[in-house]
């Protein structure tokens, strides 16, 4: 599987990166820069996940302002800064989700469906995708959350592990079990 330098840093991009939250520490009207990083990326993993694209913007400014005042509180764990918004962001959308102002969605529209497709069935036709994306509606939330962060957003396990506060083996062994669910549905 290819992986997302989007998502993948150097050191060098790291310690960039730590040095914007080190700075957001001192003074949080320097939080800018790692807003206007992160902004877009945690705006599609909350839109992907609802059916309201105002409610999307809604829970991703929480996101921002839930970093921001608990910036002091970060620290770095050897993963991106995303890893931690991420975790704000499935924070948030539960909330948005318990308080039923949003229903739980999976946007397929711009994923790499066909890799998936092609981990379990040689055949990634048009009517596979169509396939596919009726069976991903019958997942389970957390079971479509790991799907979506390995292979749509091609992150590592370590990642994956970060972002739902479990280990990376952890992570491993539950995108494997989502997966296997999934083949089976989608070969039955």
């Amino acid at each position: 599987m290819n992986v997302n330098p989007i998502y993948h840093q150097s050191k060098q991009t790291i310690v960039d990166e730590l040095t914007l939250i080190t700075n957001a520490k001192r003074d949080p009207e320097r939080f800018g820069p790692l807003y206007e990083k992160y902004h877009a990326q945690i705006f599609r993993y909350v839109y992907q996940r609802m059916d309201d694209q105002e409610l999307a913007f809604d829970v991703t400014s929480q996101v921002f302002i839930k970093a921001l005042s608990n910036i002091h509180k970060y620290e770095y764990r050897g993963v991106p800064f995303s890893s931690w918004l991420y975790r704000i962001a499935k924070s948030e959308l539960y909330q948005a989700y318990r308080d039923r102002k949003a229903r739980k969605t999976v946007n397929v529209e711009n994923m790499h469906i066909f890799e998936m497709i092609e981990e379990f069935d040689e055949d990634s036709s048009v009517s596979n995708k169509k396939k596919l994306i009726e069976c991903l509606a019958l997942m389970k939330e957390k079971d479509m959350q790991l799907l979506e962060l390995r292979y749509f957003e091609k992150r590592s396990y370590r990642e994956i592990g970060e972002i739902l506060e479990i280990s990376e083996n952890t992570a491993k062994v539950r995108s494997f079990r989502a997966l296997e669910r999934l083949k089976k549905i989608f070969l039955n």
